[in-house]
């Protein structure tokens, strides 16, 4: 057995990160134990944890997808881009104007469409602007977010990012910066920065005795079905297809993928139309889910989206994944204890536990230069 001596000198030598960190572990295992005992006890309703865990499912999923794309581009092109948030916003803002030109045609002014009710025009429940009353302007305006940010992504790489390729990680990095800065406040001039709704109230599906609640909003059964089709889109590509197999030859090593005689331009010009008609489709769907439009959309979201893929491990897409679901169900879990205008900071603790015990993150992704 180990005797006090032993002991001692074990704790001696831990580190300051490592002591901080098994503090927070700590916190950790006696929040769980209190989320048992609030359970046990009736404080907290089944129901009530029920909400908070699909709640949490669901951010994972949008966060998911821009995760990816952001995950991808990391492994490809060896920088963090920051205007990966402000092509969330982009797919948003499109893809919502389109759903507007179709769904609000003998309803709303053409201009009012056009800017997405900038101008304070017909509610988006006069235009019945749901899945069930306007699925076509919904599909559509999804379509359209993926294109549009694909378009947008294709210009931004060829004007900027191609010219600093050989630069290194930092000027890229910066210039993203810019990019993303530019980008949102371009759309700002066209569209104001005022937040406004534009989806009308979820129409809601009566499911007596097949999942644990009443009703499933069908808003967010969309956006769970989309996200889940692409994700599984992505895998398939990624494993089964030449294209796949290049793109994680070129993440493991560019050099010697491009003396294998791999089109590494291709698989360039491949991941930013993956990885941006992703965030497009994010965009679109977490407007679908909350009602709301606002240019700083994807700012807002873009911390918990690299808190996602550095959790998960940088360059890793699975990785990306593991750390959305994480911080998507952490930041709901959360809601028993803080505020809602505090939870995210759960996450980001979470995530700085991880990664002391953990560097490299949940899977081991590409090593940072």
């Amino acid at each position: 057995m180990m005797d006090g001596s032993n002991v001692r000198e074990k704790i001696a030598d831990l580190t300051v990160q490592e002591l901080f960190g098994g503090v927070l572990l700590l916190g950790i295992v006696l929040l769980i134990l209190d989320l048992v005992r609030l359970v046990a006890v009736g404080e907290l309703p089944i129901g009530r944890l029920w909400a908070y865990i699909w709640n949490g499912l669901v951010d994972s999923l949008y966060i998911g997808l821009a995760a990816i794309g952001l995950s991808m581009t990391y492994s490809i092109l060896r920088f963090a881009n920051f205007s990966h948030g402000d092509l969330l916003t982009t797919g948003a803002f499109s893809g919502w104007t389109v759903a507007y030109l179709i769904g609000g045609i003998g309803v709303a002014d053409l201009s009012s469409r056009l800017l997405l009710r900038a101008d304070g025009g017909a509610q988006p429940g006069m235009m019945e602007m749901e899945v069930l009353s306007a699925p076509l302007a919904i599909v559509a305006g999804l379509v359209v977010a993926a294109v549009v940010t694909i378009l947008v992504a294709l210009a931004i790489d060829r004007l900027v990012y191609r010219q600093l390729r050989d630069a290194g990680g930092i000027p890229l990095l910066i210039a993203s910066v810019g990019v993303a800065l530019a980008l949102r406040y371009l759309i700002a001039l066209f569209y104001t920065t005022e937040t406004r709704g534009v989806v009308a109230s979820a129409p809601q599906w009566e499911t007596p005795g097949v999942v644990p609640v009443d009703t499933v909003n069908l808003h967010e059964a969309t956006l769970v079905i989309a996200a889940l089709s692409l994700i599984v889109g992505v895998h398939l590509l990624l494993q089964y297809t030449k294209l796949g197999k290049s793109m994680r030859a070129m993440s493991d090593n560019k050099d010697l993928a491009l003396i294998t005689g791999i089109p590494t331009e291709r698989v360039i010009f491949a991941t930013w139309v993956i990885g941006s008609g992703l965030a497009g489709v994010a965009g679109y769907l977490i407007i679908l889910d909350r009602g709301q439009i606002t240019i700083n959309l994807g700012w807002f979201l873009l911390l918990l989206i690299f808190a996602a893929v550095i959790l998960g491990g940088i360059g890793s897409i699975y990785g990306a994944l593991a750390g959305s679901l994480v911080i998507g169900l952490t930041i709901n879990l959360s809601l028993v204890w803080i505020p809602s205008d505090l939870n995210e900071t759960a996450a980001f603790m979470l995530m700085i536990l991880v990664l002391i015990f953990r560097p490299d993150g949940l899977f081991t992704g590409v090593k940072t230069a």
